[in-house]
């Protein structure tokens, strides 16, 4: 099992520590409900250093890029941030990920922890046109400084202005007293706030300078269970709950990031585009507990009489909300808002309904 360079940080904090996706990692400090308020109303920090990181350089960088990700990398400037996937060849998504560019010719993708090594295969089965790939996830570690109070505690650590950034932008600046490093506005949680990466040999260093630089804004060590909660909250998808090898990105709702425009002939793309144009069986949906429960992943979801007509893909109760909320694949006749829908759980069916998502703003 491989540890970050953080590992021994979160033990000296007393974390409770769980294996998952093969490291060592966090999954609780204080308790989740508290960390999930801290980063709602403060700044908390996460340790996810596991995820992957893939540079992508060259003159057919470019082409590279636009080919394998479903939305339109031509949108793209330097410093912008993209969401996208990367289509299979057999109607799903390999993994969903994040487009850095810094010129049109270097673009870094940060890819799932889970996924690192099918997406290396998948990206180097498709470099058919011999762009430069290099893998850095295990020589990168990456910090997220989540909530609305993170970017004004980060200020105090760069003469660079962070507070004013726009969402989904990035800087390479000077930080913690450490040339180089990339500060990007993004994150998992829907509360605001940046993603640090770092050369693992000046993580100590950083991780230290941003828990004094937080002192007065009360900042908190975070773990996994609360970004769980936290993403699902703001209506982000997880992939191996919400998305995977079998379903579409139209069927995800991620038709925002699968771009049909001249030039973007990326994998499959006649697959999803016919079911953009003709329509899908069944829908991603945020839903909300009516009756008293929480929803489970795999929990049905059925109709009045009890037949199936779908599966919850993330459930928890809110720690915000206080009720329990999840996402669920639902046949289409039962996707509009307001609809009522059945959980099963227990044998019992609890009532609950179509809402929109985010389930939570603030």
């Amino acid at each position: 099992m491989k540890n970050t360079a953080f590992t021994e940080k979160h033990i000296e904090m007393e974390a409770k520590m769980v294996p998952f996706v093969g490291f060592n990692m966090p999954v609780q400090f204080a308790g989740i409900n508290q960390e999930h308020e801290t980063v709602r109303k403060g700044v908390g920090v996460f340790d996810v250093s596991h995820m992957g990181e893939f540079w992508v350089r060259g003159p057919k960088a470019f082409d590279f890029v636009q080919k394998v990700t479903s939305n339109n990398v031509a949108d793209l400037t330097d410093g912008k941030v993209q969401y996208s996937c990367f289509p299979n060849e057999d109607g799903g998504i390999v993994d969903d990920l994040l487009v850095y560019r810094f010129t049109q010719e270097e673009y870094l993708l940060v890819v799932n922890a889970s996924n690192i090594d099918k997406d290396w295969a998948w990206c180097s089965k498709q470099n058919t046109m011999g762009a430069e790939l290099e893998n850095a996830s295990d020589t990168t570690s990456q910090l997220a400084v989540q909530g609305p109070l993170a970017l004004k505690a980060m200020q105090k650590l760069t003469g660079e202005n962070v507070v004013d950034m726009e969402y989904y932008t990035f800087k390479i600046i000077s930080f913690a007293g450490v040339d180089n490093i990339l500060f990007s506005t993004t994150g998992y949680t829907g509360s605001g706030g940046c993603e640090i990466y770092i050369n693992n040999a000046d993580a100590a260093k950083v991780f230290d300078a941003i828990f004094e630089a937080g002192e007065e804004f009360d900042i908190k060590p975070i773990g996994l269970g609360a970004r769980d909660t936290l993403r699902l909250e703001s209506g982000f998808c997880l992939y191996g709950n919400d998305l995977s090898d079998s379903t579409s990105p139209i069927e995800a709702g991620l038709g925002w990031i699968t771009k049909f425009v001249d030039g973007n002939d990326f994998v499959n793309r006649a697959y999803h585009q016919d079911l953009k144009e003709n329509g899908v069986s069944r829908r991603l949906k945020g839903f909300k507990m009516i009756d008293k429960g929480i929803p489970r992943h795999d929990y049905e979801v059925c109709d009045a009489e009890g037949n199936k007509i779908g599966v919850v893909t993330s459930g928890t109760m809110s720690p915000m909300l206080h009720e329990g909320i999840g996402m669920a694949y639902i046949n289409t006749g039962y996707t509009k808002f307001g609809t009522e829908v059945f959980i099963r759980v227990r044998k019992k069916l609890l009532k609950a309904e179509v809402v929109r998502i985010p389930f939570y703003k603030g």
